[in-house]
């Protein structure tokens, strides 16, 4: 008897179950169920999104053995005469954000263009010039003129209102095949360390992204832009489902600054602050019941957060009340600040929770950085270098905790422009250590007539000798 009541009940559960599961699947009831469809965000958003078409001069080798170090010693000067100038043309995409011509794009996009033209979902062409070129950000500002007429634009929303799972709309000229317009999901937010840009800071999506989508945009099913597609993770050069889009807030960010006048760099907020992920040893040590925030393992003398009070040790937990997960982001929040306002900083010291407020600010030019273009005939011929100082270290990514002086440019084709690269850090010369640019020339005097010449270099936080005999 007991079996078989246990039967009836398992019998009931099951019908109960499949009812239930078939409640979730159920089909359309109604005519715009069953007619769900992107098209209207596309109809509203798709006006405003360009196809960009640039041209550049490029040199090209034209000797295989071009590069050859053997060669090179023996046939220096010839061999650089054996390169012919081609016209390259690339193509990409963009969105027309205000009404009067601003378009956004990716800055790889249209860095080192002679010519960009721009045309429309309607097949009209304007010629664009560039007004600002953010490559920290790989962000760039064309504008356009059409006269009096207004064109069709989409405006920017906020990308911190999205959530995991909702679903984005990427719209762009993927292959040249012309526009085209791609769905997904949000697969991630605040997703960092993949080094596409200085900020390193991106919403992945799943929705499919292809050379050529490149500076289009990510749109949200209201058809606000929540962020510009940047980049593709893939082995084969086509969409594995794997895409980033840099956020809104830096869009934002660099319109501003295109805005207040700027059309060279972007100013950015400078609290003299670096940080290192909390990780569970980390958080251990610091009495955290997890890993959170930014441990702060630098405060610039100068910082206005110093004179505040922040200390080493401090973990950075907020700022302006949004969470702040890792290293990247809090950099990316930063650097979205504008200038002259009060950002609110919460930490945790010894488990116990402070606040700072202080105003944003640009980075001092303390001490000067004396850029010089190094001369003469040595190894150094042709690099520019720069005492280290916040702005300097903003510009080039660097540490202000670092000892020597910064490499800002290479002139190619001289000296060790196959070796050093813009960021270089030299700390010395033949064994005499180099603190100011003012160090370089004289170091360079005392190993003219050495038997070889050694340079320490830092690069990346790992320090390296070169070694010429």
């Amino acid at each position: 008897m007991g079996i078989r009541v246990l039967q009836i009940l398992a019998a009931v559960f099951i019908m109960v179950g499949a009812s239930a599961f078939a409640q979730e699947r159920m089909v359309p009831r109604s005519e715009e169920e069953l007619s769900f469809s992107f098209a209207p965000i596309v109809k509203k958003t798709s006006p405003a999104v360009v196809n960009i078409y640039t041209k550049r001069t490029v040199r090209k080798n034209v000797s295989p053995f071009m590069g050859d170090p053997l060669f090179e010693q023996f046939f220096g000067r010839q061999m650089r005469g054996l390169s012919k100038e081609q016209v390259e043309s690339s193509l990409g995409s963009g969105v027309i954000v205000e009404a009067d011509g601003l378009i956004v794009t990716n800055a790889h996009v249209v860095k080192g263009a002679e010519e960009i033209m721009v045309v429309l979902n309607d097949r009209r062409e304007f010629e664009a010039k560039i007004s600002l070129l953010d490559e920290k950000s790989d962000l760039a500002i064309l504008r356009v003129d059409a006269g009096d007429e207004l064109l069709p634009h989409a405006p920017l929303k906020p990308s911190e209102q999205l959530e995991v799972g909702d679903i984005v709309i990427a719209i762009g000229n993927p292959f040249g095949v012309g526009q085209t317009v791609t769905s997904g999901i949000v697969s991630a937010l605040a997703r960092s360390t993949l080094n596409i840009n200085d900020f390193d800071f991106f919403i992945q999506t799943d929705a499919a992204i292809n050379p050529g989508n490149s500076g289009g945009p990510l749109v949200a099913t209201d058809g606000g832009v929540v962020g510009i597609n940047s980049a593709i993770y893939s082995r084969s050069g086509g969409s594995l489902g794997i895409g980033f889009a840099i956020p809104s807030e830096m869009v934002a960010s660099v319109i501003a600054a295109e805005k207040s006048g700027s059309h060279a760099a972007v100013a950015r907020t400078w609290l003299g602050i670096n940080g290192q992920p909390v990780t569970a040893d980390i958080a251990d040590s610091l009495g955290l019941n997890r890993p959170m925030g930014v441990l702060v393992n630098e405060v610039h003398p100068a910082s206005p957060l110093k004179k505040a009070g922040m200390e080493i040790g401090d973990v950075v937990v907020k700022i302006n009340d949004r969470q702040i997960g890792d290293a990247a982001e809090m950099k990316f929040r930063l650097a979205t600040l504008p200038l002259g306002q009060d950002v609110k900083i919460d930490v945790l010291r010894k488990g116990e929770p402070k606040s700072f407020t202080v105003k944003t600010a640009s980075p001092p030019e303390n001490p000067a950085r004396d850029e010089t273009l190094i001369q003469g005939n040595n190894i150094l011929s042709g690099a520019k270098v720069a005492n280290i100082n916040p702005a300097v270290a903003v510009e080039l990514n660097i540490s202000t905790e670092v000892s020597g002086v910064v490499v800002t440019e290479v002139t190619e084709g001289r000296g060790l422009s196959r070796v050093l690269q813009r960021g270089d850090i030299i700390s010395a010369i033949n064994g005499k250590e180099i603190k100011s640019v003012k160090d370089i020339e004289p170091a360079l005097k005392a190993a003219a007539n050495a038997r070889q010449f050694v340079l320490v270099l830092e690069r990346n936080g790992q320090k390296t000798q070169i070694v010429i005999r």
